[in-house]
């Protein structure tokens, strides 16, 4: 590769890059100054580490629209979080209980559901999704409930196809059934506004480090009120608060909050979640939607490309999985970056279901995906790559 070539970032769905400055000053600035762990002192240093934690779960909150800061709780990723309701939920319901999400799940979700399976019994079931668009009809999700339907759980957004999911129908069949409703945010936190009242789900979980612009090793999930009532922990340990008690507290958000937080990390993240909502939502998702039109509109008709998931754009999201006919993913990938110095994911991107439902398991699909730092130029370049690479003489 050219070390003087450009790179061009397109593999925000692993991870968000650029990051604000901010984050990284934030960060700098609490190992540099601060260092301590939040309820573990009483001295200054410890009341400024709580500041920061208590202004980033103030942010968090105020971004989703949560009915206050005590409903988030911080976690070490979106895995994690997912894990804590799933687990918490799910690991002590009685042998043929059964779990309702859909063949779009990432594998955050698909694996503690199998291993429930292999270690409690547990009957999951994946809805199927349309093979062209990745969307899941709420209404296979009604007629697939049983009266041993413990969980209802949905992807927001696709990382293969970035299929935008209808998850406010979704919640609805779930609150009209009674069964708990877990959303899994990691694509769409962000990128997407998300309102958890007026969405009505129970639980959704997402990263720090993607659409909230924050570093790696942060995580978040939110918990309607009530609910705590109802999910058990899975971790119990020191929380700063309560010491003298014998078993862990049942205040929110301390229940599932142990040891010392990722301080550093949420000091990051607390910038980068000031920075979406100073720019806002609504605006950040006009850019994306922006970008899919334009990368769709170039890409249409390029002999020898195909590109998975809607071409609607108000059913989308800046994720695309692609195919170059005679290349594999990983070759794709590679000369993508050789050749033109954009960062891609070729594989499966740990959602098998969703690969087998648009048609491209085992071998996968190289993906694009966008982040509010991603510019129409980029875009293009990348369509004329692919362009070339796809028009390019194979022997």
């Amino acid at each position: 590769m050219d070390s003087g070539m450009q790179r061009v970032y397109l593999d925000n769905s692993a991870t968000s890059f650029p990051k604000p400055p901010a984050v990284a000053e934030a960060m700098a600035r609490f190992a540099r100054e601060c260092g301590a762990s939040a309820g573990r002192g009483a001295y200054a240093e410890a009341r400024e580490c709580e500041r920061i934690l208590t202004t980033c779960r103030e942010r968090v909150a105020r971004l989703i629209h949560a009915e206050g800061p005590e409903r988030i709780v911080f976690a070490m990723n979106c895995s994690e979080a997912l894990n804590t309701v799933l687990r918490g939920l799910l690991n002590t319901a009685p042998r043929g209980a059964h779990a309702l999400a859909t063949a779009m799940e990432h594998n955050s979700v698909l694996r503690p559901l199998n291993a429930l399976k292999a270690q409690c019994g547990l009957e999951p079931e994946f809805v199927p999704c349309d093979p062209r668009t990745g969307l899941v009809d709420p209404a296979d999700i009604r007629k697939a409930l049983r009266r041993e339907t413990r969980l209802i759980a949905c992807v927001h957004v696709s990382n293969v196809t970035g299929t935008l999911q209808p998850i406010e129908e979704v919640a609805a069949v779930a609150r009209e059934a009674g069964i708990p409703c877990l959303i899994d945010a990691a694509q769409s936190a962000g990128h997407v506004e998300i309102d958890v009242q007026a969405l009505d789900a129970d639980f959704v979980a997402f990263p720090g480090h993607k659409g909230l612009l924050g570093p790696l090793g942060t995580g978040v999930l939110y918990i309607r009120p009530g609910m705590e009532d109802k999910l058990p922990t899975m971790k119990e340990g020191g929380t700063g608060t309560v010491s003298e008690r014998a078993f862990q507290p049942e205040t929110m958000p301390d229940k599932y909050e142990i040891g010392s937080h990722n301080a550093v990390g949420l000091a990051g993240l607390s910038e980068g979640v000031q920075w979406v909502l100073q720019r806002g939502v609504a605006d950040i998702r006009a850019h994306d939607e922006r970008l899919c039109g334009l990368f769709l509109e170039l890409t249409e008709g390029v002999d020898r490309l195909r590109v998975y998931g809607p071409r609607e754009l108000d059913r989308r999201a800046g994720v695309f999985s692609l195919n170059v006919a005679g290349l594999t993913p990983q070759q794709l990938a590679d000369a993508l970056e050789r050749d033109y110095g954009i960062c891609s994911r070729p594989g499966v991107h740990c959602a098998p279901l969703a690969h087998r439902t648009i048609g491209t398991h085992p071998v996968g699909t190289c993906r694009l995906s966008f982040g509010p730092f991603t510019t129409d130029e980029h875009v293009r370049h990348a369509a004329a790559a692919l362009a070339e690479i796809a028009s390019a003489p194979r022997s």
